[in-house]
Order: C-alpha cells, then sequence, then structure tokens
C-alpha cells in the first residue's frame, strides 16, 4: 500500500515554518516559484564572519509539500555553508528526478518519498533549497 501524499507529518512541517518573517535588510533575497501550481517562496539570507547562513527569512506561499519542504530547509540552514547548501539543492533534485537511491542528507526529506511519482509537485518541494542556495552564492558575491 502507498503512503499517502498529504500526512500527517507533512501537515506539522508545513504549519509550523520557522523563520517565517523576512529580514529587514538582508545580504541578499531570492524569490523562486512553481510555473506548475504557482507556488513561491521568497527566501533572505545573512552571511556571518565565516560565510555561514547567520540569518534567514521566509515569506512562504506554497502547498502543503512546498512549505513543509521549506520548513525542513529553514530548520537546518542557519550555520550552513554555500556549499552545504548548494548540495542539499541538488541531491534533492537528483533524488525527486530518480536519479539518486536515497533521500538527501539534509534531515527529514524522507518524508517526500511519497511524492517521487507526483512530479508535478517536485517543483514546489524544491523551492525552498533552490532559494536559499541562491541567496547564499548572492550573500557571498556581497561579501566578496
Amino acid at each position: 500500500m502507498n503512503a499517502p501524499l498529504y500526512n500527517t507529518h507533512i501537515l506539522r512541517l508545513a504549519a509550523s515554518i520557522p523563520f517565517h518573517e523576512r529580514l529587514s535588510d538582508p545580504m541578499a533575497s531570492v524569490e523562486k516559484r512553481s510555473p506548475v501550481c504557482g507556488s513561491r517562496v521568497t527566501v533572505d539570507v545573512d552571511l556571518d564572519d565565516n560565510g555561514r547562513v547567520g540569518a534567514i527569512g521566509m515569506l512562504v506561499r506554497a502547498c502543503a509539500l512546498g512549505q513543509a519542504s521549506a520548513s525542513l530547509m529553514g530548520a537546518h540552514a542557519v550555520g550552513r555553508t554555500l556549499e552545504e547548501l548548494e548540495a542539499a539543492r541538488d541531491e534533492l533534485t537528483l533524488w525527486l528526478a530518480g536519479e539518486r537511491d536515497t533521500p538527501p542528507e539534509w534531515p527529514g526529506l524522507g518524508i517526500f518519498t511519497p511524492a517521487l511519482p507526483h512530479s508535478a509537485r517536485h517543483a514546489s518541494i524544491r523551492l525552498g533549497f533552490e532559494a536559499v542556495a541562491e541567496a547564499a552564492r548572492q550573500a557571498a558575491q556581497v561579501r566578496a
């Protein structure tokens, strides 16, 4: 029997997005949008002196899957390097596309296993990770 696409864990994550307010003066801000469903995630980032995410703010207007994914991203992004964020984004993309057998190393992403056969949902799941990686890259360029 297949697991339901929207389960209690996903709905709880969707309802508990951390850093759900925008930063007042971020080093970088990126909005990503899914053309399939219209979901949008905006991520603001500040880097600390070591080039790691020191502060993050988000505005999430997405389906439950996009919200849950943004919640997982936000819960574990502070303290991460640009390289770690790009690796998480890339691993998530490969896994959703069926080019990787296991979920990414990022905590909790295995909850999206029921979404693997639903390719129309993949863009929404990727939004937060795409936005934070791009924002961190832009912030690193500002620091340089």
